[in-house]
């Protein structure tokens, strides 16, 4: 296994658990796209014109996660927390709720339900929402999980179940007979099979001039505020003069503000785009004023051709898993089964 962010673990998880002994390669693991990442599993939130065969496909997320959820507990002990709180999407001025109106056009097209909310009807979804915002459309099914802690109990599990983890990078992939092998500074090693989820890194060489998808680093930045806990309300979503805004809050006050997209892979924060992050962050959640900046963190999202996401056989014996964009953290338990099928497949 070539990586180790969400999708990488997460498979390496599951083929353990499955009997296979996993080698998992990645210089720093976890601190990808999936670092930076809010951890929505938002099928209904996350749908975008053109794109309906991906939410059909995020469907099954949830109830894969929650087979995750329930594998990790027997393995660890600890149980994953897995909030099914739903969204609420609103838009900031006239413009953004037409923006909301054609996204209920598009959704209902799609056969999603969302369901038409009005503030006086339930004031508790809209708990520190800007009073000029009177109404939304609430989105049930969506749910969230920390990515923190979806990677430190995956790390865990993964220990328990023997996986080695190499902390170098593959510099080679190949494929011979009925083998695969990968080379790093330090040695190369050689396995059954081959699984490929660097995310928007390089490809090592010798797959990387074989494959016929292409993926782009699309930069995202999210920023971590201490002070407003709706993490009993529906995650909140909005359109803000145009640009797209979440939040997500979790137990104790600990919020996810995102996120930016830029078409760039420098991972530096810029101030222009952190300006305009918190200031759509307060005209939505104007109670958010007084809550501390904890931090921010930037992520490449892996982005295909048509932002969907493949899983492609290079070889015979290596699969190359990518293309998640922004739905990694949703989609890692259905890639994950992918792997598996796959490396059973070649049994």
């Amino acid at each position: 296994m070539v990586g180790s962010g969400v999708i990488g673990m997460t498979s390496a998880f599951r083929l353990a658990r499955a009997g296979w002994r996993v080698t998992l390669f990645d210089p720093s693991p976890g601190t990808g796209a999936t670092w930076a990442a809010a951890g929505m599993i938002a099928p209904s939130a996350e749908i975008s014109p053109g794109e309906e065969e991906n939410y059909r496909l995020q469907l099954g997320a949830l109830a894969a996660w929650r087979k995750i959820s329930s594998d990790l507990y027997d393995v660890t002990g600890t149980p994953l927390d897995l909030y099914e709180t739903g969204t609420l999407l609103v838009g900031y001025d006239p413009s953004d709720r037409r923006l909301i109106g054609q996204f209920e056009v598009v959704a209902r097209s799609y056969g999603a339900a969302p369901r038409r909310v009005a503030r006086e009807e339930c004031e508790e979804m809209f708990d520190g929402v800007s009073a000029g915002i009177r109404e939304g459309l609430y989105l049930a099914g969506d749910a969230w999980v920390d990515p923190d802690q979806v990677v430190a109990l995956l790390t865990r599990a993964n220990e328990l179940h023997g996986v080695n983890v190499v902390r170098r990078q593959v510099l080679t992939a190949s494929a011979q007979d009925d083998r695969v092998e990968v080379t790093t500074a330090e040695g190369s090693w050689q396995g059954d099979a081959g699984i490929l989820a660097t995310g928007a890194r390089a490809l090592p060489r010798g797959v990387a001039e074989k494959v016929a998808n292409v993926v782009r680093p699309v930069r995202g930045m999210t920023v971590r505020v201490q002070g407003l806990d709706r993490s009993t309300r529906p995650m909140l979503r909005a359109y803000v003069r145009g640009r797209a805004f979440y939040m997500v809050s979790r137990p104790g006050g600990y919020c996810v503000l995102g996120a930016s997209s830029e078409e760039r892979q420098d991972l530096l924060v810029e101030m222009g785009e952190l300006q305009r992050l918190l200031r759509d962050a307060l005209d939505v959640v104007p109670s958010l004023e007084s809550a501390a900046i904890v931090e921010t963190r930037l992520g490449l999202r892996p982005a295909s051709k048509d932002l969907a996401p493949f899983f492609e056989t290079i070889d015979g014996r290596w699969a190359w898993s990518s293309g998640h964009y922004r739905h990694g953290v949703t989609l890692a338990p259905l890639a994950a089964n992918e792997a598996l099928n796959f490396v059973q497949s070649l049994q």
